[in-house]
This record gives C-alpha cells, structure tokens and sequence, in this order.
C-alpha cells in the first residue's frame, strides 16, 4: 500500500482537527476529480512500518487532534491493509474518532459483510460517501465535493440497518 499524502493537522476533512492520511489507488476514475495522479496505486512512498510508526507518534502525541481522517484515492481498495493500520493505529493510542472517504456509497459497502471492506468501514465513525459528481459540485458543501456525497454515522446505521447521516457536535 502506498501512502500519496499525509498531513499531521487538517481541518479540510472533518470535524475538529484531524490527521489525514491519503492512500493510493482508486478505480472510480471521477470526472474532474481534484487528483487523478492518486488513482495509481504505485503513487507517493510505500508505507512502511517505520512511516507508519512515525505517523502513529504524531497522532499519538498530538492533545489537540479531533481523529484521523482516511482518503485517497479510496482507501477501500487497500482495505486490508488500512484495516491493519487502523488496529495498530487504535492499539497504541486508544479509541479514535475516525472518518472515511469513499466513491463506494454506505449501501456498496455492507453489500458483502463478509468482506475486507466492511471490515473496514466497520472500525470507523463517519464515511462520506459517493463518487465525485462534477455537475453536482459544490463547493459550499462541509468536507465533500458534490451534493451527491453524504456524510454517514456509520456506527449509528450499523445498528439501524439503513443509512443514517452524520450530524455536526456545531452548529453552522
């Protein structure tokens, strides 16, 4: 797996302060999207374990963080790996609010709960979820691109078995 972005603090993909972490490679191949060059699943440096230590060190160390935030790419085209990363990542710092962009919608997602990818989504709390859409874009939107995203509580529709969208701790 390789890792084409990491930046120690964001406040682009989600709630609070976040750690954001990129991974190569997607298939969705959106029109327009803002960075096709992550499509290639060789793009960036490999993670290894000793990148993957140091950015644990800085989630870990960093009191002012809200979570960590997975994209892409799509991180669910790598998600074993981001699952193994999510586990450590969880083993050494406790509980973390983590979120998920995806061009697979919530429903393509729990299709197979047999499946890497549901694994995946199952240790996370808010998927945005959907394919980039150009003529949908909107750049007024929190934290996606186009108005066919949304943002899922995922834990919260894990329970009610359907799609239950991710509500903001602020008001805007």
């Amino acid at each position: 797996m390789n890792l084409c972005g990491y930046y120690p603090e964001s406040i682009n993909e989600g709630e609070g302060l976040r750690a954001a972490l990129f991974i190569s490679g997607c298939r969705h191949y959106c029109k327009g999207c803002f960075s096709p060059k992550t499509w290639n699943f060789d793009y960036g440096e490999p993670l290894t374990l000793e990148r993957e230590a140091e950015i644990i060190h800085d989630i870990k160390n960093n009191p002012l963080l809200s979570g960590l935030s997975i994209l892409g790419g799509d991180p669910f085209f790598s998600a074993a790996e981001v699952s193994g990363l999510i586990d450590r990542l969880v083993a050494e710092t406790g509980p973390l609010s983590i979120w998920i962009y995806s061009g697979y919608t919530y429903e393509e997602l729990i299709e197979r709960p047999d499946s890497p990818e549901y694994e995946l989504l199952r240790r996370c709390e808010v998927l945005v979820d959907g394919r980039f859409v150009e003529e949908l874009r909107d750049p007024s939107l929190l934290y996606r691109g186009s108005s066919n995203q949304r943002l899922i509580d995922i834990q919260q529709s894990l329970r009610q078995g359907q799609a239950v969208l991710w509500e903001s701790i602020f008001s805007f």
